[in-house]
């Protein structure tokens, strides 16, 4: 039931440990405290005694005033060579089993005369060892009482993570269903919120990967497919040095649009290793300000414009910048690929809620919103391209915990509208200066 390294082990250890210390410790100085204010009462009633006997000065006229008071009481008068100055008790325990309490008071101390007193206190310490065992025994049923709390507790908390435990072990790509959040206690809810993003993460990186290794396969085989049959066909017969010139610029020309597709697959690799950079603290809207800039001059060079408007002023976040600087070089070029010539992009952020939103808005065609954008491989419109932009972009938003979406515009115009949205629990809004 408990592991080596067990964590419920080792905090119902620490919480025996602890709970027993405490309670051997209280009752320590529960016991010395009513230790010593018994042992202070029978002192107490010595000196009393011996005042009223000094002030009597004499053991008969005290007894006389008080019959009581020298009852239980040996008493004697002894004289010492060396004058004691400060009240003296001792206690004997005598052969018989018997303890006694003395005091050595004095009475008549020019002469170094003094009383001592001795008291039978043997049925005080017969009640102090009764005390002292319904101590231990309370500590006894105490430390049971603990160890079946500590079980008991540590049951009850690691209830959660036992349920995770069971839901996490035997999933697999095809068995992968969120967990319901709302049933986990509040200390939990982030974790809950943390495995779900991750098992939305593993599902579409299977799901993509399935569809990239696919679609990589399919768009080289039909390049491929093409040389083949060319050469075949340049082969039949002896032919022109113009025709085999011909020939070999559409193998080049394969060979091209071989080397897009693998430089695109070698951009999936890059992107997956910039996933596990470490998130630094960047300002997002100087971030898109110089992204704007540069594609100014491009949208200008190609008859087109990008009006930028960024709001708020600046917005501080712990980010991988190179994954964001991918999904807006994504969004910038599609809209400046699929915008006609004298046609506009607006390039735009702004706060929803404690989000920061970021759209792309071009005047292209628009999208086909019943397929899947972001899967490998799907292209849209007319203009040409391997197909992987898209995926790159969706891969590297859930890499930094953002959401991604491509709409059509509903304002009467054609186009698309790109949108990035980064939660505001991941970042922080700075004071407009």
């Amino acid at each position: 039931m408990l592991s080596k390294y067990s964590i419920r082990r080792r905090f119902i250890f620490q919480l025996i440990v602890a709970s027993a210390a405490l309670v051997l410790l209280f009752s320590s100085f529960l016991y010395f405290f009513i230790q010593q204010s018994i042992i202070e009462t029978k002192q107490t009633e010595l000196i009393h005694t011996a005042q009223n006997i000094c002030a009597s000065k004499s053991l008969i006229a005290a007894q006389q005033n008080n019959p009581e008071l020298l009852s239980n009481l040996d008493i004697e008068l002894i004289q010492v060579k060396k004058q004691i100055t400060a009240l003296e008790f001792y206690e004997l325990r005598k052969s018989d089993g018997t303890t006694q309490l003395t005091l050595i008071y004095p009475f008549d101390f020019e002469n170094s005369v003094y009383l001592k007193m001795s008291r039978d206190i043997t049925p005080t310490k017969l009640l102090l060892q009764k005390i002292l065992r319904s101590i231990f025994i309370i500590n006894a049923f105490g430390f049971i009482v603990i160890i079946l709390y500590a079980i008991a507790l540590s049951k009850m908390l690691i209830a959660p993570i036992n349920a995770l435990t069971k839901r996490l072990a035997n999933m697999n790509e095809h068995l992968m269903r969120p967990i319901a959040v709302a049933n986990l206690p509040e200390e939990f809810v982030p974790l809950g919120e943390t495995i779900n993003h991750l098992m939305n993460r593993i599902q579409n990186f299977v799901k993509y990967q399935k569809e990239l290794f696919i679609g990589t396969a399919h768009e080289l085989k039909t390049p491929l497919a093409v040389i083949k049959l060319k050469n075949q066909v340049t082969l039949i017969k002896t032919r022109s040095p113009q025709e085999y010139i011909e020939a070999i610029k559409i193998t080049n020309q394969s060979i091209d649009e071989m080397n897009k597709i693998v430089s695109n697959i070698l951009n999936v690799g890059r992107q997956e290793g910039a996933q596990l950079e470490m998130p630094v603290e960047a300002d997002i809207v100087n971030i898109l300000r110089k992204w704007c800039e540069d594609f100014k001059l491009l949208a200008h060079s190609e008859s087109k414009s990008l009006e930028c408007n960024f709001e708020p002023d600046s917005f501080n976040a712990l980010i991988q910048v190179t994954l964001l600087d991918q999904i807006l070089q994504n969004f910038l070029q599609n809209a400046l690929k699929f915008t006609p010539k004298e046609k506009k992009i607006l390039f735009v952020s702004y706060l929803h809620g404690d989000d920061i939103v970021i759209e792309v808005v071009d005047e292209g065609c628009g999208v086909d919103e019943s397929v899947d954008l972001f899967a490998p491989f799907k292209r849209q419109g007319n203009q040409s391209g391997v197909g992987l932009g898209l995926f790159l972009a969706k891969s590297a938003a859930d890499a930094i915990g953002a959401r991604i979406s491509i709409t059509n515009r509903t304002d009467g115009i054609d186009g698309a509208v790109s949108q990035l949205v980064l939660p505001s629990k991941l970042y922080c809004l700075l004071p407009q200066r």
